[in-house]
């Protein structure tokens, strides 16, 4: 998301915000993009990841139909619903296709977090 007033021909990146817990991105913040603008901060995406894979916290949305927020198609199955902003929600392909983006870029220091349930 962008922050109200951002210039879109001169995005800045203290205008770009996670859409889950409306941090600002900075260097030692990684963020996905999605389509339209939507992010995904890394913290955010670790609790996302943890919630739909790991099963660790009770954010995650199981059946009901939802339209997310990073690919916006509706979507059925497992998502991610954020805690602090209820309508931002994230899929489980989106949620995969980011950690996966994160995990490559070696300048973002980001790993998904490992199931110590199940190691």
């Amino acid at each position: 998301m962008r922050r109200d007033g951002t210039n879109s021909e001169a995005v800045n990146m203290e205008d770009v915000l996670c859409d889950y817990c409306h941090s600002t991105w900075t260097m030692d913040r990684p963020m996905v993009e999605g389509h339209h603008g939507s992010c995904i901060c890394g913290s955010c995406l670790k609790m996302a990841y943890a919630s739909t894979q790991i099963g660790e916290s009770g954010d995650a949305v199981d059946g009901a139909p939802i339209k997310c927020t990073m690919c916006l198609e509706d979507r059925e199955g497992t998502c991610f619903q954020s805690p602090a902003y209820p309508d931002a929600m994230i899929c489980l392909r989106c949620i995969k296709m980011a950690a996966k983006a994160l995990g490559r870029d070696p300048d973002s220091n980001w790993t998904a977090p490992a199931d110590t349930a199940n190691p």
